[in-house]
């Protein structure tokens, strides 16, 4: 089981950026599909965008594209995202995600992955 770390959240002014990074102490990240997902007060926890092991192919939800970014550090063991644009909407907080036996498409679907981090606060607000 993998023990997963969010860190990086915060509060941003709408149109500002924000970074997350997720990491995983004993394991390679390169070895598991990641996902991003995030929960706002009230909703249910949706995908946001995740990127699979064996190709490095992302994965974007829609109110992720254009938008944001995901990509290895391999140096630091870590899966970031990249937020750009964020407005009060993406206020939530931000969990990521591991699953470590498909070597395919990675999917936005919370019974795919099998580890979750503790989660990360993310607010957007003037």
């Amino acid at each position: 089981q993998l023990h997963l770390v969010e860190s990086g959240g915060g509060r941003v002014q709408p149109g500002g950026s924000l970074r997350l990074s997720c990491s995983a102490s004993g394991f390679t990240l390169d070895d598991y599909a990641i996902g991003w997902f995030r929960q706002a007060p009230g909703k249910e926890r949706e995908g946001v965008l995740c990127i699979s092991s064996s190709n490095r192919i992302p994965n974007y939800s829609y109110s992720a594209k254009g938008r944001f970014t995901i990509s290895h550090d391999n140096a630091k063991n870590t899966v970031v995202l990249q937020m750009n644009s964020l407005q009060p909407e993406d206020t939530s907080t931000f969990y990521c995600s591991s699953q470590g036996y498909s070597q395919g498409l990675c999917m936005l679907v919370r019974s795919y992955y099998d580890d979750w981090g503790q989660g990360n606060q993310v607010t957007v607000c003037s």
